[in-house]
């Protein structure tokens, strides 16, 4: 066996539709083969009876802004808090990660502004210098009602690590605040702001929705369709909303907040997103449609770590244990190859012979799955 080759052995392989009991060779990078059964080779790892399954794909996390920002008011150095996210990327199994950073934000005072051009030049740092443990990519999360997202998105739609884009309006009585009420009880809530400000700032997010946002969602819709970019709606809630994604050549529905818009996207050939906390917590914290009623109904189609990248790992095998849940491969495949087909990856998401050896090797301690080896590209990562 050559310092470029590794067997691992003894392991429950989760194939496409099956698991099996056998071993799987990574040689440069690259799954080299897959056995049912059991290697005699000298140096062959035994991995003990624990499950072998792709490493994870999570098209949207916001987790890098924690690093960067760690307390309110608290800018960190961009490399190493883009090292930080990173280590724990790998730590979670997640070996593809679509880093999200917002362009255009509703707080005006928000670090998000300032801290976009350091998040973007310290990620593509990364993965240029080969800091980086697992693969990153860009994705550009667009609040369309800004007046500035248009421009700020020409200036970083040139980067090679963009691979998604999502169209959001957080307005009042747009998408998830279609409820004005739901609205002032949380930004009042968020912002510690009086009646009268209040009253000025949901005017002031309202005129702007309505001056910028079907423009912008139009324009930089357009450009993403030009390029070959991936584009996900966010926070769909109605039928009209979805009619509206679709004619935008959507193809992720980021997070839909009612059953009428998770049905309607995965009708529409969109793969419907769901927050991994979602399943782990038994519902939304935020009261919008259980994840977990969508499995049953066979209409959800990928899940996101969201704000907590261990929760992906945790959701994929909560919605295998389900009684009316997806089989174990099903499962699988919402944190796997579901999102990787999603924005036109087909080099990663399963065990098969040719494609990237993106691993995770997991042991399941009371009935809590626990991550103990982590390849990217064949290299162990953690």
């Amino acid at each position: 066996m050559s310092a470029r080759e590794q067997i691992l052995t003894h392991a429950t392989l989760v194939l496409d539709d099956e698991t099996i009991d056998g071993t799987l060779v990574i040689r440069d990078g690259r799954i080299a083969a897959i056995d049912h059964v059991a290697s005699q080779a000298a140096g062959a790892i035994d991995c003990e009876g624990d499950i072998l399954l792709p490493g994870l794909v999570e098209l949207h996390t916001d987790n890098m802004e924690k690093y960067f920002q760690p307390r309110p008011k608290v800018e960190w150095p961009g490399l190493q808090a883009a090292l930080a996210h990173d280590a724990q990327m790998a730590a979670s199994g997640i070996t593809t990660v679509f880093d999200a950073v917002s362009v255009g934000d509703v707080d005006e005072q928000s670090m998000r502004h300032g801290s976009l051009d350091a998040m973007c030049h310290a990620l593509a740092r990364i993965a240029h210098d080969g800091l980086a443990r697992v693969d990153h990519r860009l994705h550009l999360r667009c609040e369309v009602s800004h007046p500035n997202t248009l421009a700020r998105f020409h200036e970083l739609s040139s980067s090679p690590l963009l691979g998604l884009v999502s169209l959001m309006d957080h307005a009042p009585g747009q998408r998830q605040f279609a409820s004005l009420e739901a609205y002032r009880t949380y930004y009042q809530g968020k912002y510690k702001l009086d009646g009268a400000a209040m009253d000025a700032f949901m005017a002031s997010q309202i005129d702007n929705s309505r001056r910028y946002s079907a423009e912008h969602r139009r324009a930089i819709a357009a450009i993403c369709r030009e390029r070959g970019l991936a584009i996900a709606s966010h926070d769909d809630a109605t039928v009209e909303h979805v009619v509206e994604s679709a004619e935008y050549g959507t193809r992720v529905a980021e997070f839909p907040t009612t059953l009428e818009a998770a049905q309607a996207s995965h009708r529409a050939g969109m793969a419907v997103m769901m927050g991994a906390p979602n399943v782990v917590r038994g519902g939304s914290h935020s009261g919008n449609i259980a994840a977990a009623e969508l499995v049953e109904l066979g209409v959800l189609d990928i899940l996101s770590s969201d704000y907590y990248p261990a929760a992906l790992l945790d959701a994929v095998f909560k919605v295998a244990a389900m009684e009316n849940g997806y089989a174990l491969p099903g499962a699988v495949a919402t944190a796997t190859r579901l999102p990787a087909e999603a924005v036109g990856l087909t080099d990663r998401g399963r065990l098969a012979p040719g494609l990237r050896a993106d691993l995770l090797r997991v042991r399941v301690i009371d009935e809590h799955p626990v991550v103990q080896r982590v390849w990217s590209a064949g290299q162990q990562v953690h």
